[in-house]
């Protein structure tokens, strides 16, 4: 089952000066280890295969990508390798928060909140120019938690989705768990949109998340490894510094992954395990944990 090729683990990004030593052997200055390191994080081996077969590309909510970025990676990444990029959080929020790197946009509604154009010309386009299509995962729509009503989110999304090209895939992370039911259920459905499964501070285990939605709502499915429950980013971030070796085992979460898993590779879907550091402490640990329970009788 671990071996299987609908299945694919990856962390949350890649560039942890924390894993050299173990992940990274190699000697990078330290102005060249972000950029550098990506083709020995695909070539790390566990058991005598390729652990990683795919990454989270998280600086891509900040920024969207430029073509030459993407062609970096493509000279780095093997032929069977996929990225999962963040959308751009100009497409993802409603308003602005009120931080210091907001500017003037600080605290103000986001005019550009599910722009399809926008999303279409400054966000797809630098994958079809690198060309990156062959290496592109889902797209990852994060929604931070917010106040919108269910129903006029739902409805937005649903016609944002109506405008995107379908030759992508996408995903779509909410924070609000409220949503989870029939009418966001829906809209993904109709779109072949997937609901990425996140274990995050404030939502419901994994498996009440799959109970709410009742089933998978595209041909794949994402899961995302995030902080453990009831607990905040800081103190997931404090507890898990510096990312070398596991702080906290977290069995429900690894449970309910491996039954995520067997039952989307059981319907033929394929299965995104994205981890980051903050949910047990050390990603790649977390992932050869995931496997050896997938590959258990």
């Amino acid at each position: 089952m671990a071996r299987s090729p609908l299945i694919r683990f990856g962390t949350s990004t890649w560039t942890y000066e924390g894993w050299q030593g173990q992940i990274y052997k190699k000697s990078y200055a330290k102005s060249a280890f972000a950029r550098e390191c990506l083709g020995e994080y695909c070539q790390y081996l566990s058991d005598g295969d390729p652990l990683f077969r795919t990454v989270g590309n998280d600086a891509t909510f900040y920024r969207a990508p430029t073509a030459g970025q993407l062609r970096r990676y493509l000279r780095q990444i093997p032929e069977d390798f996929e990225m999962c990029c963040k959308v751009w959080e100009e497409i993802t929020i409603p308003a602005f928060a009120k931080h210091i790197r907001y500017g003037p946009k600080a605290g103000q509604p986001n005019p550009r909140f599910l722009d399809a154009a926008l999303f279409n010309d400054l966000v797809l386009t630098p994958y079809r120019e690198a060309p990156f299509e062959a290496h592109t995962g889902p797209f990852l729509f994060e929604f931070q938690q917010h106040g919108m009503p269910p129903q006029e989110f739902c409805g937005r999304l649903d016609v944002f989705f109506s405008r995107l090209p379908t030759d992508f895939r996408y995903a779509v992370e909410i924070r609000n768990p409220t949503l989870l039911g029939p009418a966001y259920r829906k809209v993904l459905e109709d779109h072949g949109v997937a609901h990425v499964y996140n274990h995050w501070s404030w939502m419901p285990p994994l498996a009440e998340q799959h109970r709410r939605m009742e089933r998978f709502t595209a041909p794949f499915t994402i899961i995302r490894l995030l902080t453990p429950l009831r607990m905040t980013y800081e103190a997931a971030k404090k507890r898990a510094a510096p990312y070398n070796t596991i702080v906290g085992e977290l069995s429900e979460m690894r449970k309910d992954t491996v039954s995520l898993v067997r039952q989307a590779v059981a319907e033929n879907r394929n299965a995104y395990v994205l981890v980051n550091n903050r949910s047990e402490g050390n990603a790649p640990l977390t992932i050869q944990a995931l496997t050896a329970a997938l590959g258990a009788v």
